[in-house]
C-alpha cells in the first residue's frame, strides 16, 4: 500500500493524506501502469456524460493535466528546449535544465497537445480511448526508469538506482487488463506497438543528445506516448 500511496502522490495531485517516502515505489516502479488506470478512470469518468465529442476531448485535456498537476507536461516543455537547443551537447543539457520555457517547448508543448486533442476527438470510443493511451504512457515511463541512464543526479537517477531489468515485463503484465477492452484487437496492437516504440526512439535521442536520460526525458516520453497511443486508435 505504501508503494501505491507512494506512487500516485508522484504522479498525481490527489489529496492521500501523509506524504510518502519515495522510496517504496522507487523499488517497484513497475506499478506505473497502475497509475495510468486511476487517472485513466478519474478522467473518463465525468467525460462519459459529456455528449458532444470535440468538448469531451478537451475536458479530457484538461482532467489529465489537472490531476497529475502538469508535472509530466512540464518534462515534456524543458524536453523541447533541450531537442530544439542549437550547439554542443553541454548546451542541450542547460536549456533542458533551466527553469526557463523557450520557444522549442512551446512548440512541443502545443504538438503534442494538439495532436492528443485531435486522437481524442476522433476515437470512435473516447473513455476506452483515455484509459489505454494513460496505461500505455505510464508503461513507457517503466522503460525509461529501468534502461534510461541518468546523466545527472535527481528523481531520475534515484528511481533508476532501485530498478531491475525485469520491471517492464511486470508492467507489461499490469497492463494485460487493457487487451480485454471491447475494441478492435488491430487498434490495441497499434498502440501496444506505440508503448515500446516511443520510449525506445526516446532513449535513442536522450543518449544521442544529452548522453542519458533525466525525469525531464522520462515525463516528455509519458505525454508523447500518451498522444501517439490515442492517435493509433483513432487512426487504425
Amino acid at each position: 500500500m505504501k508503494s501505491l500511496l507512494s506512487l500516485l502522490q508522484f504522479t498525481t495531485i490527489l489529496p492521500l493524506g501523509k506524504s510518502q517516502d519515495l522510496e517504496p515505489f522507487a523499488r517497484q516502479s513497475y506499478l506505473y501502469p497502475v497509475a495510468g488506470y486511476v487517472i485513466g478512470a478519474l478522467v473518463a469518468l465525468p467525460v462519459f456524460f459529456i455528449g458532444d465529442h470535440t468538448i469531451a476531448a478537451a475536458v479530457a485535456i484538461a482532467l489529465i493535466m489537472l490531476i497529475s498537476g502538469a508535472h509530466h507536461f512540464d518534462g515534456l516543455l524543458d524536453f523541447g528546449d533541450g531537442l530544439m537547443a542549437h550547439g554542443d551537447r553541454e548546451k542541450r543539457i542547460r536549456a533542458l535544465s533551466d527553469r526557463y520555457i523557450g520557444a522549442g517547448g512551446v512548440a512541443a508543448g502545443i504538438v503534442i497537445t494538439l495532436l492528443l486533442f485531435a486522437g481524442l476527438q476522433a476515437s470512435t470510443t473516447l473513455v476506452f480511448a483515455i484509459i489505454i493511451g494513460e496505461v500505455c504512457a505510464k508503461f513507457s515511463m517503466t522503460i525509461l526508469t529501468v534502461y534510461g541512464t541518468p546523466f545527472r543526479q535527481g528523481i531520475h537517477s534515484y528511481l533508476h538506482q532501485f530498478s531491475q531489468p525485469h520491471f517492464p515485463l511486470i508492467a507489461a503484465l499490469l497492463c494485460a487488463p487493457i487487451l480485454f477492452i471491447p475494441i478492435a484487437p488491430f487498434k490495441l496492437i497499434g498502440a501496444v506497438i506505440v508503448a515500446v516504440l516511443c520510449p525506445t526512439i526516446m532513449l535513442l535521442i536522450s543518449k544521442r543528445l544529452f548522453s542519458g536520460v533525466n525525469g525531464d526525458v522520462v515525463g516528455a516520453t509519458n505525454e508523447i506516448t500518451r498522444a501517439c497511443a490515442i492517435l493509433a486508435l483513432a487512426i487504425l
